[in-house]
């Protein structure tokens, strides 16, 4: 290519990546190769555009992307030996999640600065190995080079995402000690960490610390789009709603993972219509936001709604994925929409090219059984290519209790039993088809053979808020 024309290829492919179409990117770059005369019958890209296609990958998690780009950088040495190229290989790696080759060109690599030694030790943390990232963090130092601020904070992110708090909270502390004060991402990583675990009440305690206390640091959309899924529940809505408010003060309300997420909170609360109204005033939407709005719709008895979504979603040219047919096959099992759930069922094999999961075995046998269809149910279970889990076993025993059908309902159970032999709910089930049956004396059995086997029950829960 002309120098000119490598100019403004070099320029588009750079307002691409920083425009975040790094798809566009991944694009641009192939399709030069791809046009460019070979030289010995090798192409030779322009240097700098290899670490921006990079870069594109590891945002996009397109590990088979990367690694061409990485067997086309080995065939010229002067890109081998490039240390920026190197780095974002490493970077694009630990964001993959193949930690492996990201150690391998890590330790490949001849001069290593700070910048290297927190991409491997950041995707260790991301990718659940926090141990690995405090051990690199300890050997950093013994070779002379003092962690920074975004290396404390990637180990602070791995201990806090596997849910290992004192440890996280030691590394903020020590942190400090070090000089550097916890800020945005420091808390972010914290709440968002609590969440993942599910310690809702940790999350919301450590959001008021951060705005409140005497930290006084100002949450980014990464904190609000962090926290909202902690307030997603009937009693909790209120502060929920006081969230949102401060999104909109700060600006961040449009910003697609804020919409997302209130989107998601609003529909998980019952709250539809508000969520409907946030969801049709987006200017973007990802496919989770439409999951998220169909599941909501599901889950609060319009199912019809939820289906023309999905017709809604389908004409905008959003690809769906296989949580928009849990979603799809959720709402026609609530909605009794049993000819609309199996056609859906063939389409998101036959038309989107999604092997269905066990949730999907389980939605599909929910859906049958829920309309009294238990032989069928019950064929479907056994044309299964895979081996049923306790969801999809539960799922039709559930449905034999509502229907009566004891005997299809002891198969069920026993199956349940087999793979999880401490769950109370197939007993639970079947005691309770047993007494619709008016079969007392296998009911008192049952629950001898619950107390003899020591079962444990789950505890009840309540709505009520107790402050």
């Amino acid at each position: 290519m002309r120098t000119t024309e490598t100019s403004s290829w070099m320029k588009q492919l750079t307002s691409s990546s920083r425009q975040g179409r790094h798809g566009h990117a991944l694009h641009l770059f192939f399709t030069r190769l791809c046009l460019q005369p070979s030289i010995h019958g090798l192409v030779d890209p322009y240097p700098a555009a290899v670490p921006t296609a990079l870069r594109a990958c590891a945002h996009l998690a397109n590990a088979a992307s990367g690694r061409l780009i990485h067997a086309l950088v080995l065939t010229r040495p002067a890109l081998a030996s490039d240390e920026v190229v190197a780095t974002a290989l490493l970077d694009m790696y630990a964001k993959c999640g193949i930690i492996s080759s990201a150690r391998k060109v890590f330790e490949e690599m001849h001069v290593r600065d700070l910048v290297v030694w927190n991409a491997l030790l950041a995707g260790y943390a991301r990718h659940g190995l926090p141990e690995h990232a405090l051990v690199l963090a300890v050997k950093m130092r013994g070779l002379g080079l003092n962690p920074d601020r975004v290396t404390w904070n990637a180990a602070v992110s791995g201990f806090a995402m596997a849910g290992n708090d004192r440890m996280a909270s030691d590394l903020v502390c020590a942190m400090q000690d070090d000089g550097f004060q916890p800020d945005v991402v420091t808390w972010t990583s914290l709440v968002s960490g609590s969440v993942l675990n599910f310690r809702y009440g940790r999350a919301r305690m450590l959001f008021r610390q951060m705005v409140a206390g005497r930290a006084h640091v100002m949450p980014s959309s990464a904190t609000v789009s962090s926290i909202l899924p902690a307030f997603a529940g009937v009693s909790d809505i209120k502060h929920g709603k006081e969230v949102h408010g401060y999104a909109v003060v700060a600006g961040v309300e449009q910003e697609v993972t804020v919409s997302s997420a209130l989107v998601d909170m609003y529909a998980k609360s019952g709250l539809v219509h508000e969520a409907l109204r946030l969801f049709d005033k987006m200017s973007e939407r990802s496919t989770v936001t439409w999951n998220s709005m169909i599941f909501g719709l599901a889950n609060s008895g319009h199912c019809p709604e939820a289906v023309s979504l999905f017709d809604r979603m389908l004409r905008e040219g959003v690809k769906p994925d296989h949580l928009t047919f849990t979603a799809l096959l959720t709402a026609c099992s609530y909605g009794g929409m049993v000819e609309i759930g199996k056609t859906l069922y063939r389409a998101m094999r036959e038309e989107c090219g999604i092997e269905p999961r066990l949730e999907h075995y389980a939605c599909m046998v929910h859906l049958l059984g829920r309309a009294g269809k238990l032989d069928e149910a019950h064929d479907f279970i056994k044309a299964m290519p895979v081996e049923p889990d306790c969801f999809v076993w539960g799922a039709l025993l559930g449905a034999c209790r509502s229907h009566g059908n004891v005997e299809l309902a002891e198969l069920a159970a026993s199956h349940v039993r087999t793979i999880e032999p401490s769950n109370a709910a197939s007993y639970l089930l079947l005691s309770g088809a047993l007494a619709s049956a008016g079969k007392q004396n296998e009911v008192f059995k049952i629950k001898r053979s619950v107390k003899r086997r020591r079962v444990k029950r789950l505890d009840g829960c309540s709505w009520l808020e107790t402050s």
